[in-house]
């Protein structure tokens, strides 16, 4: 193709022709069990922001615990759907430098990459232990404990280091072209 038929098409110099920039459908297939806590508490979350807007604008006497609620349970969401991130293994990542380097230099800097992933998770999951068992304060404006909230937070980092063990087992057994197939896997398919 020329240049100027790339150009026509949307294409840059050099790039790949088969990615596809049409949405595919979406299917719900490949929601497990792990992932249902982040989608109960994100509907959580979004009955308590209706509730917070309706109180507030409609009604004009806010309801004083929906904000504090909604604060934690959008924090709570952030790391339960972290571990369905962790779990699909589609977390963002800069792939070009893999792209670009040789082979088997590719899959030592994914090896590396991986490392990394699970030792800083491994070393939040550890810290969030410590944190949690010297939090003894309760919510201003519900008496739940800040404890709860964060025991969701450790046992989500939990899960997510779990996950990435999981992946860098993978990474380490794949060979360098299965390492390259797994990254337009997941170009394709978020």
């Amino acid at each position: 193709m020329s240049k100027m038929g790339e150009a026509a098409n949307g294409c840059a110099d050099g790039a790949p022709i088969s990615i596809k920039f049409e949405d595919e459908d979406t299917s719900i297939a490949d929601i497990g069990w792990v992932d249902s806590p982040g989608i109960v508490v994100f509907w959580a979350l979004a009955i308590i922001v209706f509730l917070q807007f309706f109180t507030r604008y409609v009604l004009n006497d806010s309801l004083a615990w929906t904000e504090e609620a909604a604060r934690y349970l959008l924090i709570l969401v952030c790391f339960l759907g972290s571990i369905s991130a962790a779990r699909r293994g589609t977390h963002i990542m800069l792939e070009f430098l893999i792209r670009m380097a040789p082979p088997a230099i590719g899959k030592a800097m994914a090896v590396v990459a991986q490392m990394i992933t699970f030792g800083f998770f491994g070393t939040l999951t550890w810290i969030g232990v410590e944190l949690t068992q010297k939090t003894r304060q309760k919510m201003v404006t519900l008496p739940i404990p800040k404890a709860w909230i964060y025991t969701i937070c450790v046992i989500s980092l939990g899960l997510i280091t779990i996950y990435s063990a999981i992946w860098l087992w993978r990474t380490l057994r794949a060979s360098p072209s299965e390492i390259v197939e797994q990254l337009d896997h997941s170009m394709h398919t978020d």
